[in-house]
């Protein structure tokens, strides 16, 4: 099965920069039946119902979105299609104007959880506590260089992996779920490149946006 993916990130912010960091993204997801498509342009996400894609990647730090964008994502996937949020795409609050008080709420209900902080980065562990998913099977606890997220999370997720730190505890790291007829699948891993360089993140990447998009795993 061919897989077509839409990858949508921002150059909003520094640390998380599309330009710099979408390739990095797309060599982990990218194979021969997959293709990625990058943009930092939101507006496209507005009509997908009129393209050929079978899932939506996305890195974006700015929650902005026009309406038209949000609703055309949402609706892209109540209908079949799959999204897979990675690193920032949780971050629910941050806007290029500042920071709103509460998660933007329909992206909050697709995503089913939401960034809620993090302390600086360091290396820490990964533990896979749920082997019996396409996304995760014979994986095992691994350690990584990277941002370790806060989050909060909806009771309708499956937790695939959790963050093993020392303040962090054992927060989810990596989770799918349903969302109408759509899949979801998010991974709190890869702000830079050292984390999304890294095997296991590669690995789960890949897996996440195929099972996402309802392929073979």
């Amino acid at each position: 099965m061919h897989t077509s993916v839409l990858a949508v990130g921002d150059d909003a912010f520094p640390f998380h920069r599309f330009e710099k960091l979408g390739p990095v993204i797309a060599d982990a997801v990218a194979g021969s039946h997959t293709d990625v498509t990058l943009t930092t342009d939101a507006g496209r996400l507005a009509d997908l119902d009129n393209a050929d894609y079978d899932a939506v990647l996305d890195y974006r730090t700015d929650s902005t979105m026009t309406d038209a964008a949000r609703d055309g994502l949402c609706s892209f996937v109540a209908a079949g299609g799959g999204y897979a949020g990675v690193h920032c795409a949780s971050d629910l609050t941050t806007t290029v104007d500042g920071v709103r008080d509460d998660p933007e709420p329909q992206l909050r209900d697709l995503i089913g959880g939401h960034f809620t902080g993090h302390p600086e980065q360091t290396t820490f562990g990964v533990a896979v506590v749920d082997t019996h998913h396409p996304v995760t099977a014979g994986l095992s606890r691994f350690e990584v260089f990277d941002e370790p997220y806060g989050i909060s999370l909806g009771d309708d997720a499956r937790v695939l992996a959790r963050l093993d730190h020392p303040t962090q505890g054992d927060t989810p790291a990596v989770w799918v779920k349903p969302y109408d007829e759509g899949r979801v699948f998010y991974c709190s891993l890869g702000h830079d490149v050292p984390a999304l360089t890294a095997e296991p993140v590669r690995t789960l990447l890949s897996r996440g946006v195929a099972w996402a998009a309802d392929a073979d795993a």
